[in-house]
């Protein structure tokens, strides 16, 4: 897909590219260290020793790109590995699966503003609140499968009046990205349910 993409559009906007993966790669990197500040201050577990538990999770879902594929892992680390109570688990875990997907808002938020300029369309400070409030709400209810954010985000264009054609650009690399915001997802979810379990204990 990259090699066709760029005997189409040329070497220069595939460099472009590569700026928009880097931004997206380093919005998830924040998001996993505020992750991390969360365990440590408010679930105030070890941060070394909890995230070495967090790795077949992780792992899992780096690979599959999929958050439902990668629930009962993810449930069997809560419950075994982080001796989570049960009844926090099995609530917050299959509720995060289908509504936590914070990495696939900043992917989309990203993806807006990085379409918006290469197509050189100008955005409102309306407009730019328009795509995070509507990519906030559209990660809600995206579907946990490989894939999903892509289909998602076309109606995100359509709404702030981007070429939703673009999404072709982005699909060349989106499973690389894919698979990194579905390996925060998961961290989110697997760092709520400490937090819960903190708080329900107390």
């Amino acid at each position: 897909l990259i090699v066709g993409m760029v005997a189409k559009v040329g070497i220069e906007t595939m460099g472009g590219l590569g700026a928009y993966m880097g931004t997206v790669i380093l919005g998830l990197g924040i998001m996993l260290f505020v992750y991390t500040l969360i365990l440590k201050f408010v679930a105030k577990r070890p941060m070394p020793s909890t995230f070495s538990k967090f790795r077949n999770p992780q792992t899992l879902a780096f690979s599959t790109a999929s958050s439902m594929a990668t629930m009962p892992m993810t449930l069997k680390t809560a419950e075994e590995d982080l001796k989570i109570d049960t009844r926090v688990s099995k609530f917050v875990i299959p509720l995060g699966t289908t509504v936590n997907m914070d990495g696939t808002a900043l992917y989309q938020v990203i993806a807006a503003f990085f379409l918006a300029q290469l197509f050189a369309v100008e955005l409102s400070l309306l407009s730019m609140l328009v795509i995070i409030i509507t990519s906030l709400l559209a990660s809600i209810g995206t579907p946990a499968v490989p894939g999903a954010g892509v289909i998602v985000l076309s109606t995100i264009l359509i709404t702030v009046g981007i070429p939703p054609v673009g999404i072709l650009l982005l699909i060349s690399v989106d499973r690389i990205l894919d698979m990194i915001r579905t390996m925060v997802n998961v961290t989110g979810d697997l760092t709520a349910s400490c937090v819960f379990d903190k708080i329900t204990r107390d």
